[in-house]
Parts: structure tokens; sequence; C-alpha cells
């Protein structure tokens, strides 16, 4: 196989190998007094079941993060492949992300009408990363229902299908 001719800047080319992984989507919210808040985000995981945790990662400039750290709260809306103009609404700076959007509070905090799913977390610790802030949550609230992931590969939006493996039982 013949080497790929591209960027040769190691920041570059990290940004390339990060695009080519494929990431689930979802909608990080917390609440500011009464004004619910939330931006999008691919970079989250189970991070352990045990207590059930996630990690979740925020820009160091999000005005979301700045309410997490003051609230120790938030919520975690994992999106379904029929959201993605929802993503994208939630990944643009301003304050008028909620408008149109049905919400309802969960446990506090702002849960998306129609999210396959849905994790309520306190957060237990708060971690350097560079120039973003990892988020450790420990789950205190969730909700599932059955839908086909969003998911974010080479910049755009799709979703998983099954593959079908010769052999498989």
């Amino acid at each position: 196989m013949a080497a790929h001719a591209g960027p040769t800047d190691p920041a570059a080319v990290f940004r390339e190998v990060m695009a080519g992984v494929c990431t689930p989507v979802a909608v990080v919210t917390a609440m500011d007094g009464e004004r619910p808040h939330g931006t999008t985000v691919s970079a989250f995981a189970s991070l352990s079941l045990d207590p059930p945790m996630v990690l979740v990662s925020l820009a160091r400039s999000s005005d979301l993060l700045a309410i997490i750290q003051r609230t120790g709260r938030f919520g975690l809306n994992v999106l379904g492949s029929s959201q993605a103009a929802l993503a994208a609404t939630f990944a643009s700076k301003g304050t008028t992300k909620f408008d149109g959007v049905d919400w309802t509070t969960d446990h506090g905090l702002p849960r998306l009408d129609g999210a396959p799913g849905w994790l309520a977390c306190d957060v237990s610790d708060l971690a350097d990363g560079g120039d973003h802030v990892v988020a450790l949550g420990t789950v205190v609230g969730a909700r599932t229902c059955e839908e086909h992931p969003l998911t974010y590969h080479r910049r755009t939006f799709g979703t998983h299908a099954p593959l079908t493996v010769a052999g498989a039982a």
C-alpha cells in the first residue's frame, strides 16, 4: 500500500488522524440559574460501570465549562441519527441555541426531547487536558430508547450500520 501524501506539520497530521476516528455525537447541557446552556461534543466516553461514570472534554474557552465548574453538574444528551440539525445548532456560538428546541428538565438539567440517550451527571473531578478540560461525571440519572446513533467522521455527520460478516453466526 502506498503512503498517503498529506500534511507534514505534526498538529495538522494529528487533526487528520483524529478526523478519521468515528465518534458519537452528544449535546452537553447545564443550567445557569433558570437559563439552559448547551454545546455539541464528540469527545465523550464511558469511563466506569461501578460507579457509572463518563468523561466529557470541553474547550477551556467554553461558556458551558464555566457553568459546569460553578454548578458541579452536567447533562449528556446522546444524539440519534435524525438529529444532525440539532447537533449543528448546538455547535454554534451564541445564547439562542435553545430557541425552538423542545427540552425538559430532568434531575435539574436540560434534557433534549428525542435524544435516544440521556445521562445526568455530578462532576467528580476536572482534569487539565491541553486546550481542553476533561469533566469526569458520576451518573445520577439515565434514560434510553432504541435509535441509530449520530456519528461524526471526516468532518461529516452520519450513522452506524451493522455489517454482515461472512461466517458469523
